[in-house]
């Protein structure tokens, strides 16, 4: 069996890092397993990995998100066509590569095109809501991460999906030593103040906002934790949010520290290095960065979505306020500062949930699903 494994992006957004850690359970399971994305001459992928890969071109010359859109479809669409006949299945990640794989398809290539949909953006424009829809219709077969998007894609757009369970490699978050710990906390100027870290960068879908309010709320309470924000790459613009966002820092003098896209290692070792997971998304297709949280015994702060709530329990392994509302995270955020009994429990109840989670696990069901194709 020959599986082309396709996404838009070398950045360590979660379907790329989905993507890498499926390939690597694949080849591991043993099979013939590629990755195709798109990137500039002589990048690499945002961390080493043991697949065989490909990167088309990315486009450097558009001015608009649909621009930008269509010619990265485009571009994934000439490079796929090129070697599409030496895979059985053409397996797409997003949007993007999913329509490149079904005009492939449409264009006379024998392969089958799976596609999973990790999650539904919200565009704005008709042109690339119909795009989105496309990529969730054209593939032959669609999978999910999550209960929650299984029902949502049946109710919306009628396909009947699979799920496959996200994974995660305790390995990559192993205990650092207290010196390197110090040494991380020492660039937000921390010192001895309780460090929350935030994975994603700032926009609106990861609750940015809310949580800036909810440190606002706990100043007033005469809290001062400080926000470690790890992430900002993303395929969208959202600009005008992250500069009305960051304002609010300046405003409510509350003290946020970005510290960009990082190495892998480092981010695995901000993991070790802070002292609770802050992520009140608003909408998710699983959150990655939950899991990994877990399985670096970090005590997580997330948001009570169904996404979430299909394998955290509020209070057990994770505190899940209400989504959107700033003094519900404020009063879930100071609980897990101030109680010190509280971290033991979250931390104990996110040990029992990583066995659940691994991409071995993940792999050999994809495998299950190609086989049955």
């Amino acid at each position: 069996m020959r599986v082309g494994l396709l996404t838009y992006s070398t950045r360590p957004r979660g379907g790329v890092v989905h993507t890498l850690a499926v390939a690597e359970a694949l080849a591991a399971a043993g099979v013939d397993v590629h990755v195709f994305g798109l990137g500039t001459p002589g990048e690499q992928f945002f961390r080493p990995t043991t697949v065989p890969f490909t990167l088309f071109p990315a486009p450097t010359d558009t001015t608009s998100l649909e621009e930008k859109v269509f010619a990265s479809i485009d571009s994934l669409t000439t490079g796929l066509a090129a070697v599409a006949d030496r895979f059985d299945v053409l397996h797409s990640q997003d949007c993007i590569s999913a329509r490149a794989a079904a005009r492939v398809r449409d264009a006379g290539a024998a392969v089958t095109v799976v596609r999973t949909v990790h999650h539904v953006d919200d565009f704005t424009t008709q042109a690339l809501i119909d795009c989105q829809r496309k990529a969730i219709v054209e593939p032959d077969h669609v999978l999910v991460v999550s209960d929650y998007w299984r029902r949502q894609l049946h109710e919306e757009y009628g396909i009947t999906a699979r799920i496959v369970r996200n994974g995660v490699d305790p390995a990559r978050f192993l205990p650092i030593e207290p010196q390197r710990a110090a040494a991380l906390r020492a660039t937000l100027g921390a010192d001895d103040r309780f460090v929350f870290l935030t994975v994603g960068g700032v926009e609106p879908r990861k609750g940015t906002k809310t949580l800036f309010e909810a440190l606002d709320i706990l100043r007033d309470r005469g809290r001062h934790p400080v926000l470690a924000v790890i992430g900002g790459h993303s395929f969208r613009d959202y600009g005008q949010y992250e500069r009305e966002a960051m304002g609010m820092v300046s405003a409510l003098g509350i003290d946020v520290v970005r510290l960009g896209t990082l190495a892998d290692e480092e981010v695995a070792a901000w993991y070790r290095g802070a002292d609770a997971l802050a992520f009140p998304s608003l909408n998710e297709g699983f959150g990655l960065a939950v899991l990994e949280a877990l399985a670096a015994d970090l005590p997580v702060v997330a948001s009570r979505l169904p996404v979430f709530r299909e394998f955290l329990v509020d209070e057990r392994d994770a505190l899940l306020p209400t989504p959107g509302d700033p003094y519900a995270l404020a009063d879930a955020l100071e609980r897990v500062m101030t109680d010190a009994t509280l971290r033991k429990t979250l931390v104990e109840g996110g040990r029992a949930v990583v066995p659940s989670f691994t991409w071995a696990a993940s792999a050999a069901r994809h495998v299950a699903i190609y086989q049955s194709l």
